[in-house]
């Protein structure tokens, strides 16, 4: 059996975050993935955090309305950000867990312990076509569970 080709996904997180730190409108986060979309990116992630931290809302809803290439959209298992997530049936979506303390996410999801709640979380998500991932620690008891409660595709958390 052939192996699959190696995707490129580009994340522009921090291309928000650099155009929050100077308090302007650029860089412009739809410009940068339109740019890695020209340079042969497969697809753009962006986390749209609670906080509204570096992606922002317009972002979202630019980069959904012009990008060619998937959208993987990255978000916390909330009510808001599902219906967000349902307003623009991104590509894919990955659930991560957020801590509004955290410069960056530390560890991955607790499936396990949130099984009821995330399966009946992801059902209207891949009811509207999206492919759902959940942003797990390396530990068989998360992964068994993400298997359960129907995500399709799992992202392992290192350290």
């Amino acid at each position: 059996m052939p192996t699959p080709p190696l995707r490129l996904g580009v994340n522009i997180d921090h291309v928000a975050t650099v155009r929050n730190a100077r308090g302007s409108a650029y860089p412009d986060p739809l410009r940068a993935a339109r740019l890695a979309e020209a340079a042969g990116a497969d697809g753009i992630t962006a986390h749209l955090r609670e906080d509204r931290r570096h992606i922002s809302d317009a972002d979202i809803e630019a980069l959904a309305a012009h990008l060619s290439v998937p959208l993987n959209f990255e978000m916390a298992a909330t009510p808001e950000m599902q219906a967000i997530a349902l307003r623009h049936k991104p590509h894919a979506v990955c659930l991560v867990p957020e801590r509004r303390e955290e410069r960056t996410t530390e560890g991955g999801l607790e499936v396990a312990r949130e099984e009821n709640r995330l399966a009946h979380f992801i059902a209207p998500l891949r009811d509207a076509g999206c492919r759902v991932s959940i942003f797990i620690a390396a530990d068989s008891r998360q992964i068994e569970a993400a298997h359960r409660i129907g995500a399709q595709v799992i992202e392992l958390h290192t350290g």
